[in-house]
Parts: structure tokens; sequence; C-alpha cells
């Protein structure tokens, strides 16, 4: 979707090159420091995507330094199916331009805002593809660090491309990382454990795998599994592996999806699944287990609908109530069919909350949120106690007012 305001373009004269071969159209993006626009090559007509990153003066060094590692990286492992391709690049003293493959269909992270959560076969296709490129990625020692649903774009065919590639970083041997980079909701325990402890070994590329089990638990769920508004809690949950899949939203999740979810999420990376482990696990090649799964949850319905039908029937001349009545009332989130229209509406009514910048206070994750918070059960606490005392500071009133009107009835008849 484009933004309504467009902001001013760069100096024709100082991107002589850029101007010669394409043609800047609507932004389709914005960052920081960093503009996403349609463009058009002019010889061929061909839409493309550009990303234009401005350097307003001479302390950009590092930030100037860090694009151009983007763009080598980007040439690097480019040619992959769901890895976003350059076409060219074009550097000058105030801006470098980035020409990407166009990706219509925009963010994963829209596409889930929009149906709330996938099935296990739409699950399986996007995770597919993103196993395949990190596995691409690492094949050439290359970790991403920032891997979230907001950097996957899904391209005219709902392919899905990993872009953005800004914290990327090409490993050496034996070689670990100990700074801090990404998006505090996909960040790897051992990451975190370096940010707080000096004597940690440092981290490589089992981070992107780590984020790649949180992708796949928010496609299935529809939230994330770690979450909190306070941002040293939520760590807190991440470093520990504190998550869970109980709830009406994992009743039709099959076993073999929460098992490669369990063998990502592992807080010790020397034991959580590489990419090419996940992509043999039975959840994308065991057809059979998955046919075995869905059989087994067909027949036990089948069994369950059976059951209550013959009960039905022969209590109906003596009590025809409908068949869920009282429990569709008091729970209607239980059942798939209600569930999926209730989430749908909320998202309609309040997606405007949900916020892409982690550091907000409310993201996807509040409008599945039931449990009452803390800051609101300490407010009606204390509601309830100045109620208590006002009430008693009445009470007293009243009685030394009886007390006062007493002794002067008293002196009165004296």
């Amino acid at each position: 979707m484009a933004f309504d305001i467009d902001d001013e373009l760069p100096d024709r004269e100082s991107a002589r090159q850029f101007y010669q071969k394409y043609e800047p159209k609507e932004v389709i993006g914005k960052g920081l420091s960093s503009v996403v626009r349609k463009c058009v090559e002019k010889a061929t007509g061909k839409e493309y995507a550009c990303k234009i990153i401005e350097f307003n003066d001479d302390d950009n060094h590092h930030e100037r330094a860090a694009t151009l590692q983007e763009i080598q990286i980007l040439k690097l492992v480019g040619g992959h199916p769901n890895i976003i391709d350059i076409v060219a690049s074009f550097e000058t003293p105030n801006y470098v331009f980035i020409v990407m493959e166009l990706c219509p269909n925009g963010e994963l992270f829209d596409y889930l805002t929009k149906v709330v959560r996938l099935s296990e076969k739409r699950t399986r296709q996007i995770m597919s593809s993103i196993l395949n490129a990190v596995n691409h990625l690492h094949s050439h020692r290359v970790v991403h660090r920032d891997l979230k649903p907001e950097n996957i774009l899904m391209d005219a065919t709902m392919n899905v491309k990993i872009t953005d590639l800004g914290f990327a970083v090409r490993l050496g041997e034996n070689e670990a990382l100990t700074d801090l980079f990404g998006t505090p909701g996909y960040m790897a325990p051992e990451l975190l454990r370096c940010s707080q402890f000096d004597d940690m070994p440092g981290y490589g590329l089992p981070v992107d795998l780590w984020a790649c089990g949180v992708i796949l638990y928010t496609l299935l769920s529809g939230l994330p599994p770690f979450w909190h508004r306070k941002q040293h809690l939520m760590f807190r949950m991440i470093m520990d592996g504190q998550y869970t899949m109980s709830g009406p939203e994992w009743d039709d999740v099959s076993g073999t999806a929460k098992d490669l979810i369990e063998h990502l999420l592992v807080t010790e990376p020397s034991e959580r699944y590489t990419a090419a482990q996940a992509l043999q696990h039975p959840f994308f090649n065991n057809e059979r287990s998955r046919r075995k799964d869905f059989m087994a949850k067909r027949t036990l319905k089948a069994h369950i609908i059976l059951v209550w039908s013959i009960y039905r029937l022969r209590t109906l001349h003596y009590r025809p109530q409908p068949i869920r009545g009282k429990e569709l009332l008091e729970n209607p989130y239980r059942f798939k069919s209600y569930r999926k229209m209730i989430d749908s509406t909320a998202f309609v009514l309040y997606g405007h909350w949900i916020k892409k910048d982690e550091h907000q206070n409310q993201n996807r994750a509040t409008l599945f949120q039931t449990e009452q918070k803390s800051d609101l059960v300490r407010h009606q606490q204390l509601l309830q106690q100045r109620r208590i005392e006002q009430e008693s500071k009445l009470l007293r009133l009243h009685s030394q007012r009886s007390i006062d009107d007493h002794s002067t009835i008293q002196v009165t008849a004296s």
C-alpha cells in the first residue's frame, strides 16, 4: 500500500546515473533514514522497487559502510527464489540507491494481520520457503539477525522473499558475534545473554532458527510466543524459554507442527535445529504422518458427533434444546468457526492498535490478551480501598453528629 505523503526526491544532477536508467514513482515504504519507491526502467518499462538511503553529514560513515555491506551480501546470495534479488546499485555523496525486484503484495506482516492466522497447509508452504532461504544464507556463512514478518515480502504469486539484510553479517570460520542487533520479540536467548553478561561465548547462525520458530508460532496461532508490555520481563521469558501452546487457538494444530516449534525454540543453540534439519522434519516431509493426524482428528470428531446425535435423538422428545446452546453463549471462542469470526472482527475494529515498532506499548498480542493486567487489578483495589475509607469517614461523621445532637438535647433539657 503506497504512502500518501511523498518525500522530496534526490537532486537529479547529483544522481544522474540512476535517473538515466530509472524513473522514480510513488513511495511504497519508509524507514528511519530510507525510502522505498516504485521505479520504472526506462529501456524496458519494467517495474522495480528502489531503496533510497540518505546520508546527511560526514558522521554517517558506519551507516554507509553497513549499506554497502548489505549490497555485497545481496549480490553474494542473489538468485535464490526466496531471497530478494538486487538489480542494480548507485552511490552518490549523500545517497545510495538499491534497485530490487518488486513484491506488489507487501509484507507477510500485513498479510497475517488480514487473515489473523494461517492453516497448517499455508504455513507449511511459507515456512518451507523461509527455511530454504535461511539454509541458503547459512551455506554462505551469512546470518540475517533480523528475521520477522515485516522483513519478508510477497511477490505477485504470493511467493515469499526475505529482504532487509541491513543487520546481516558474513561470519568467518569459528567467528562469533557479541553485539546487540535485531527486533526484541525475535531475539534469541544467546544474543540477549551477550548483552547482559561479559563472559558469554557469543552467538552465530542459530539465532536465525530461533526467529524462524517465533515466526512459525505466530503464523499458526496469530500471536507471538513471547510478549510483555515491559520489555525486560519479555527478555526474561525469552532467556528462560517460557512459552505455551495451550488455549483454543492450538486445539486444531497438529502434534508435528508443535514438535517442530519445540525443536526451534530451544534456549541452548547447540541443541536447536539447523535449517537443513528443520526442512527434514515430518511437518514438511512425512505426508503419511500428517494424514494420520488428520484422519485421527476427523475420526474422533465423527465419533463425537455420532454419539451426540444418538443422544439428541433419544432425548429430543423430552429436552428439545440446541446442540451448543448455553456452551456457545458462555464460550463461543472455543469453536473454530466462531473463533475465526471473532478474531477477524477484532482486527477490523482494532487493527489500528497494531504497531510494527516493537518499542510501542501495543502489538498484535494485545488483541488476544485475556488475562487482567496487574495495573488494572491494582487500580481496582485502590478504588475499592478509597471507597471503604470514604464510607468509614461518612460513618464516623454521622456517629459524631448523632453524639453532638444528643448532647445538645441534654443541655437544652437541663
